[in-house]
């Protein structure tokens, strides 16, 4: 038997990741433009200890990863994590067969279509959209660089998905340690997503700020019964930063490289998204300063960049970085504000 589905086709953003490029994938073999829906949130929250070792992460999507991604729309994620990696080729197919393209978890080390293929061991995400039984072949969807879409074995693609995704060399960073576990993933859209129009694209950005000024996403500053510091909002993002480089400036904790660097991985491809879905609604309904605001919030997303950057290069001696780090953050909650005055003004 031999599944191909039809309507999958790559999407990605420059400023985002295997996550963001999955569910695009996944939202348009839903009939759904990706960037309308991707594209809408802009915020931040974070809990302090919630960090999970996959570039598939996103604070408080635990439980449905796209439904943290996209708030303003009715759509959400499911994990499935078989007991065996029978059960896991089993379940996927099973799926796929009735017609539902969806993701899987791998390491990149046995794929042997990405760069890192037996030389670094690091999680990712794709797409699963069809098989045939008589090839053994697998076929996937992966828009990240370089592009793949097309068959491997299924040995090949049992293999990443059962790897314990080991920290072998100092080359295996950031996105290891962390078993792969044989985890899929699907999606489910709502009949009724909201109309793109300038309504609804008013609505959005009104939430959005209300809940980044207010600090209604999260008790920026709280802490929790176990301990848990919760960042949220605006004054929540710069504190964030704050702490980030006062444990950094400490030198005696090696978890802050590692835990600042996914968290602004986040939050750089969300408001790398935004941006884009900012221009594309000023492009659409004739508002030049929704393009505008869209270019103050690309800017910002570059900040977050190189606070990825800083941190990444700092593992060795984290105090010598600690200056950099205050100096971005300074510049990056300066051009935060404005982005904010004039999404503010365009409400």
């Amino acid at each position: 038997m031999r599944v191909e589905l039809e309507g999958v086709r790559p999407w990605r953003h420059d400023l985002g990741h295997c996550l963001h490029a999955t569910m695009g994938v996944l939202l348009g073999a839903h009939g759904v433009d990706p960037l309308h829906v991707l594209g809408a949130a802009w915020g931040f929250g974070y809990r302090s200890g919630d960090l999970r070792r996959e570039e598939y992460y996103v604070p408080f999507g635990a439980e449905s990863l796209l439904g943290a991604m996209a708030p303003h729309h009715p759509v959400s994620s499911r994990w499935h994590r078989p007991a065996d990696a029978e059960s896991a080729w089993t379940e996927v197919r099973e799926v796929v067969a009735d017609g539902r393209a969806v993701a899987a978890a791998v390491d990149n080390f046995h794929l042997p279509f990405r760069p890192a293929y037996r030389d670094v061991h690091t999680n990712h995400l794709l797409t699963v959209y069809g098989f045939d039984d008589e090839r053994d072949e697998v076929l996937l969807a992966d828009p990240v660089p370089p592009r793949f879409q097309g068959a491997i074995t299924l040995a090949e693609f049992a293999a990443a998905r059962s790897s314990a995704n080991p920290e072998d060399h100092d080359r295996d960073l950031f996105f290891t340690r962390n078993p792969i576990g044989e985890r899929w993933l699907e999606i489910t859209v709502g009949e009724e997503l909201p109309a793109w129009d300038p309504d609804h694209v008013r609505s959005v950005i009104a939430a959005n700020v209300s809940a980044l000024e207010n600090d209604r996403a999260l008790a920026a500053g709280g802490l929790t019964d176990d301990g848990a510091d919760l960042f949220g909002g605006r004054k929540g993002m710069a504190r964030f930063l704050d702490v980030a480089a006062a444990r950094m400036r400490a030198g005696d904790d090696p978890e802050v490289v590692d835990e600042t660097f996914v968290v602004a991985g986040t939050v750089l491809a969300e408001t790398g998204v935004h941006a884009d879905w900012l221009a594309a609604a000023g492009q659409a309904f004739g508002r030049p300063e929704l393009r505008e605001a869209a270019r103050r919030v690309e800017r910002v997303a570059h900040h977050w960049s190189a606070v990825r950057i800083i941190v990444a290069n700092a593992r060795e001696d984290t105090a010598a970085a600690t200056e950099a780090l205050e100096k971005r953050a300074t510049a990056l909650m300066a051009d935060q504000d404005r982005a904010l005055d004039l999404l503010t003004d365009c409400v």
